[in-house]
């Protein structure tokens, strides 16, 4: 276990992670994390030991060269980072990883060490899948919580998945039994668009963990570049009638199912969100 030494003392940190691999789909939650390293200008805290859990067959490492020499080797690991978001009373611990190969359980013990160490209470965990739904409609965000009241309070989807889980399914598990607050936001990708990246989706899921942190949420360029992407698979639907006449029945089917939802709780959320932006200076 990695112990944690000559840290500052923490305010209220809460922690936010997100895996490339199985969980993420057009890596849409992975693009989160990046997304707040680089705009909360996150420093390192720690990063696990790639030995422990990581088939280097599987989950290769990443070798830089120059003028013929390797420069260096980057191997696949989790690492964790501390942001400190301007205009928010809380810290934010950043961990970004890939989906381990092995001894799922103690990788999960040790994050809940390490959580412990830092004084986190609470933990928001990302992913993203293939679903059929159409990348003309908002995005779907489901999940899950450790608190139905939160559920209720966030106005979340709750999902209705069974089968097969991944590192996110066995980490929420894992803190929630060692007394963490958690839930965990799943943006559903469409499958004929599966390929990274999707800044549609990353939006989304960056916009739903406003909601939950009530904090100043930085967009950067992610709203034009979610335009981009829709115009872009726009232009190559039209192109292929049977692309086009499939995208058409799934918004017909999505609009039929979710129009009773388009007042309401839905349009209530949203508003809430515009103005506690332009109250704090950042609506883009």
């Amino acid at each position: 276990m990695i112990e944690l030494e000559g840290l500052p003392e923490l305010v209220d940190p809460v922690l936010i992670a997100a895996f490339e691999g199985w969980n993420d789909a057009g890596e849409a939650s992975s693009g989160v994390l990046a997304h707040l390293e680089a705009e909360w200008k996150a420093t390192p805290l720690v990063e696990l030991d790639p030995e422990d859990y990581y088939d280097f067959q599987m989950t290769r490492p990443i070798v830089e060269m120059g003028d013929g020499l390797t420069r260096s080797i980057t191997w696949p690991t989790t690492r964790l980072l501390l942001a400190r978001p301007p205009g928010a009373e809380r810290d934010v611990v950043l961990l970004r990883g890939i989906e381990p190969n092995m001894r799922w359980r103690s990788f999960c013990a040790e994050i809940v060490g390490l959580c412990q160490d830092l004084g986190v209470e609470f933990a928001i965990l990302l992913g993203a899948l293939l679903n059929d739904s159409p990348h003309t409609r908002p995005v779907p965000i489901v999940g899950s919580v450790s608190d139905p009241g939160m559920a209720r309070s966030l106005n979340l989807e709750p999902t209705k998945y069974e089968g097969p889980t991944g590192i996110v399914g066995v980490l929420q598990h894992t803190l929630g039994h060692a007394g963490l607050r958690t839930v965990s936001l799943w943006a559903s990708v469409p499958h004929y668009v599966a390929q990274p990246p999707n800044p549609k989706a990353t939006l989304a899921l960056l916009r739903r963990i406003e909601d939950v942190l009530d904090i100043p949420v930085p967009y950067g360029d992610l709203a034009e570049e979610a335009r981009a992407w829709e115009h872009g698979v726009d232009e190559l639907a039209s192109q292929d009638s049977e692309v086009a006449d499939y995208v058409r029945e799934l918004e017909e089917r999505k609009d039929a199912a979710e129009l009773p939802e388009a007042s309401g709780d839905a349009i209530a959320a949203e508003f809430e969100r515009y103005l506690r932006r332009r109250d704090r200076g950042t609506d883009r």
